[in-house]
Formats: C-alpha cells, sequence, structure tokens
C-alpha cells in the first residue's frame, strides 16, 4: 500500500451537528476513489477539510505520509491537493491559457510583464503530456463544456496538484463527454496522479472508480472495491434499507392539452436567441422529458413558460389560453408549479428560515394569509410537513435555508412545489445533488403527481431520469428540439449524438411538432406502434 492521503479519525463538528464523526480514509496513489453518501452524510464538508476550508475538530490529515495542517486552500494546493468544483471557475472571455496561469503567470521584465510566450508553452505542453487536446488560443465561451472541464484540470495540474478532488464531475457532460472524461482518468492515473470524486451517481462510481467509500449520517461506513460491489449493495449502503432503482412507470392514456408552446423564440440575457422556434404540447397525466446539455435554451424555455422571461415571438398557452403578459404571481396562482434549475438564485432566498421560504409565491393564498395577514402558525405547520415529508436535514422548520446543504435545500423546494395541488410541474433538475434515497422518493411524488392528472415538463441532464420518467423525451440543442424519441427504447449513446447536434440514422428520431386536439396520443409502454413525436 502507497496512500497518496490519509484521513485519521477526522471529526467535524458545527453548532448542533456533527457532520464528520471519526472517519477513517486512505486514498492508494495513482488510484481513482469514489466518495458516495445521502445528502447531509458529511461527503462535502470531509473533502473540504482534505481542501483546507474547514478545519477538523479531531483528527489529522496525512499526505505522502506526512501529516499536515491546512489553514487555507493555499495551503492545499502547496501540499499538491488541487479541487475542481462542480460549477466551473473561469473567465468566459479569457482564452484557455489565461484561465490556466491565472494568479501564477510567468513573468519577463523583471516580474513587470506576463510572459505570454511561455504561459501558451507550458499550457500547450501541459495539454499534451496528458493527452487532452486542448487550443490554448481558444476562448472559453467558445469551447464546449467538457473542455472547459479540462481546462479546469489543467489549472490544477499547473499548480502542481498531484491529488485532485472533483465534485459531481459528470453533472453538466453529454454521455460521450462522460467517456472522454473517464478516459482523463485513465491517463492521469497512469501518469501518478490520484483522483477522488464525489459522486451522487451509482453507475459512475462503478464505472470511474477502484474504490469506493460510503459515508451515512457522518461515518465512513464501508469502503469497498468497486469491481466486488452491485449498484443495489451500494444504494443499501448510502441509504440503510433496499432502493427502487427504477421508477416504477405504468402506461396510461394522456388528457387534454395543459401546456402548449407554440414557434417559441426566446432571446438571453445578452439578446441573443437562446430558444428559436421551439413547440410542443404536453398533456394532462402525461411526463414530457426534455434532455440537453445546460446552456442550449433550456433555461430561456422554461422561464418564458413559467412567466419569468417575455418571449420575443411564438405563444405559451396554459389550459388553452394565452399567457403572454401574465405575471409570476398569477402563474402560481393558477396551478403551476416551478422548480428552478439554479435552487439559491431562484428557489429560496438564503437568510430567509424555512417557514418563511415555504410561503414563498404563496403569501397571499388565503390558506397562509387569511385577511391578508400570514398566519404563521399555520405557515410552521406547512414547513414542518415539508420538512418530515421530504426528509429535509436538519429537521428544523426554523433553520436558515443557507444552514442546509444544497441537496437538503433542493429537497425543500420541490417539496414546496409539488404540495401547491399543480395542474402543471415545469421541474428543472429536480433530484440534481440529491442522494438516491431522496431520489427515489421524488421520482415517486412526481409519478403520483401524473396518475392524479397533472402535466409534468421535465428537464433533466440525468438521461436515466428523463428516460425512467417521460412518456415522450425531446432532445434539445442549440435552442430548438434535434429529435423527439421513444424513452423506452432510445439508448444513451442514440441521445448523445441528438445532444451533440447530430441526427439519428433509420428514423429513430421524430420533428418536434405541436400536437392538436385530433392528434393520435403519444405511445404508452408496451404500445409498440404508435407514434412517439411531440
Amino acid at each position: 500500500m502507497n496512500p497518496a492521503v490519509r484521513l485519521d479519525g477526522i471529526t467535524k463538528r458545527f453548532p448542533g451537528v456533527i457532520a464528520n464523526d471519526d472517519v477513517d480514509l486512505t486514498i492508494e496513489a495513482g488510484s481513482v476513489h469514489a466518495l458516495l453518501g445521502e445528502n447531509g452524510a458529511g461527503k462535502t464538508t470531509l473533502m473540504n477539510v482534505l481542501y483546507g476550508l474547514y478545519q477538523p475538530t479531531a483528527g489529522r490529515v496525512v499526505v505522502d505520509g506526512e501529516p499536515r495542517s491546512f489553514d487555507s486552500p493555499a495551503d492545499a494546493i502547496d501540499a499538491g491537493i488541487g479541487m475542481i468544483h462542480q460549477h466551473f471557475m473561469l473567465v468566459p472571455p479569457m482564452q484557455v491559457w489565461e484561465n490556466v496561469v491565472l494568479g501564477n503567470e510567468p513573468r519577463t521584465w523583471g516580474g513587470l510583464r506576463v510572459d505570454r510566450a511561455a504561459a501558451r508553452t507550458a499550457v500547450r505542453e501541459l495539454s499534451e503530456r496528458y493527452g487532452f487536446d486542448v487550443d490554448p488560443d481558444a476562448r472559453i465561451e467558445d469551447t464546449a463544456v467538457g473542455v472547459q472541464q479540462r481546462v479546469e484540470i489543467l489549472k490544477a495540474l499547473y499548480r502542481g496538484a498531484d491529488v485532485l478532488i472533483m465534485d459531481e464531475p459528470t453533472a453538466v457532460l453529454t454521455p460521450q463527454e462522460v467517456d472522454e472524461l473517464y478516459d482523463v482518468f485513465e491517463e492521469l492515473t497512469a501518469q501518478g496522479k490520484t483522483i477522488l470524486f464525489i459522486t451522487h451517481k451509482l453507475g459512475e462510481a462503478l464505472s470511474a472508480a477502484d474504490r469506493v467509500t460510503v459515508l451515512r449520517d457522518g461515518v465512513a461506513v464501508d469502503t469497498v472495491a468497486a469491481g466486488d460491489v452491485t449498484r443495489e449493495a451500494l444504494a443499501e449502503l448510502m441509504v440503510g434499507r433496499e432502493v427502487l432503482m427504477e421508477p416504477a412507470t405504468t402506461p396510461q392514456p394522456p388528457g387534454d392539452p395543459v401546456l402548449s408552446v407554440t414557434d417559441l423564440h426566446v432571446d438571453d440575457d445578452r439578446g441573443a436567441e437562446a430558444v428559436a422556434g421551439l413547440s410542443c404540447t404536453v398533456r394532462a397525466g402525461e411526463v414530457f422529458g426534455i434532455a440537453g446539455v445546460d446552456g442550449n435554451g433550456q433555461s430561456q424555455l422554461v422561464e418564458a413558460v413559467t412567466g419569468m422571461r417575455e418571449p420575443t415571438a411564438g405563444t405559451v398557452r396554459y389550459h388553452g389560453e394565452s399567457m403572454a403578459g401574465v405575471s409570476r404571481r398569477e402563474h402560481i396562482d393558477r396551478g403551476i408549479a416551478f422548480v428552478p434549475a439554479d435552487r439559491q438564485e431562484r428557489g429560496v432566498v438564503l437568510s430567509y428560515d424555512l417557514v418563511q421560504n415555504a410561503v414563498l409565491g404563496s403569501q397571499h393564498d388565503e390558506r397562509f394569509a387569511p385577511g391578508g395577514r400570514i398566519d404563521w402558525h399555520e405557515a410552521h405547520a406547512h414547513a414542518a410537513a415539508i420538512v418530515d415529508d421530504y426528509d429535509v436535514r436538519p429537521g428544523l422548520p426554523d433553520a436558515s435555508a443557507e444552514a442546509l446543504s444544497g441537496g437538503n435545500q433542493q429537497k425543500f423546494i420541490v417539496g414546496r412545489e409539488f404540495e401547491r395541488d399543480p395542474d402543471l410541474v415545469v421541474a428543472t433538475h429536480p433530484t440534481r445533488g440529491v442522494d438516491i434515497g431522496s431520489t427515489e422518493f421524488i421520482h415517486e411524488r412526481l409519478l403520483e403527481l401524473r396518475a392524479a392528472g397533472a402535466a409534468v415538463l421535465l428537464v433533466s441532464s440525468k438521461l436515466d431520469e428523463v428516460q425512467g420518467l417521460a412518456d415522450r423525451l425531446a432532445v434539445i440543442h442549440e435552442g430548438t428540439f434535434s429529435g423527439v424519441v421513444d424513452p423506452a427504447t432510445v439508448t444513451e449513446e442514440e441521445i448523445g449524438l441528438l445532444m451533440a447536434g447530430e441526427s439519428l440514422a433509420g428514423g429513430a428520431a421524430t420533428d418536434a411538432t405541436v400536437h392538436d386536439e385530433a392528434s393520435a396520443p403519444p405511445r404508452g409502454r408496451g404500445e409498440p406502434d404508435a407514434e412517439v413525436d411531440a
């Protein structure tokens, strides 16, 4: 054994909470190690200790056999620890080489000037050494997401990282980019680098890791070889019970159109067209799924549907009525629930407690504000019910939203929106950052809403999620649908091609068109000959 990193008895306490409880973790040099656990299990806290963002209450960090004490990430970087965050920290208008060397630029003229030639050369050589195929002169804003991730890795390598911590590394990648990332892992470990990554995806841990450590309630419950364990066994280790791995969907005939989008055009914040003539219909009692790489118009489409952005052309109809000029509050009052992609920007007010957040958007509802004044007793009971039903940790309605982990914030938002008794649910990445047990519960609630007659517009980058839940599945690329496919038969590879803007051979995907009321209903699972379109 040749450990690159060893965590001995790491305990981290916060007021009223033990985030890590006597955790031992050994990461072998030149290996890929996955860290799994439910939201609130202590994964992020443990990695923050390793990266110097937190100091442990007890225990020690050992790097290359030497005990180390990190007061900041700078200390961890000096010790050869690098971290690639889920949300990339790049400057879009700047070139690749500028991003890689930023803050550590080679100098000339006695330190007065950046040595641009030396910087370009260093980045090019580093890229070639690891087989990254990254153009140093490309601007970040013009590169694909997978390339941007490699730039983040190059940043860490440029600073001398031997151990790379990666937080949800495949969250925004296409299947093809995921495969390329696994190739990067192999190249890095072949050259002696060590990779430790946090993931909620069991298949990812089994495919990419050599060993997997599972945390539950702040305790490391087991470390297993990836080749010796099943998805089901890992899920049970994470949750402490048997978990339903696939959504239990059943075919059902759809009802009348609830949402109709016709020839929609929407600009982004810069005035560039983000949605380019997109059309679709979502009916009562069906899940219409949209898959695609983030940044292809999903956000602007959802904002137009939910009243947060005005289209430049086209129509959005709800129960046959145009929603042009209808306020966000009125969207909620009419029965449209919305789970936003950015939970902290659009989902909660971080400085508010959960009671206050529970009535956001419903503060004028008669239930919570009889006579125009908020009934805080009723609001507290509502928040407590959401916390209990959706397993929001810690289970304290009076806790502030900012005190919750990202995954627990997500569970609270989903609970609040699903409990509005909606006719239309617009769910954008509803299980992003959510553990497998809670994911199972959220999927069950979505399907219960579908069974009760709600229309569901589901936008997700998780292919297994949209395939498992959707009755019809559209793939979005550069603001329009590149195809609509049968989620029961399409492969991940085919979806990946559509996500990249490629067409499928043999007519496997149809053009996205708008149904009118006389159109044939979408096919249910197990009905092999029905037409599939939007």
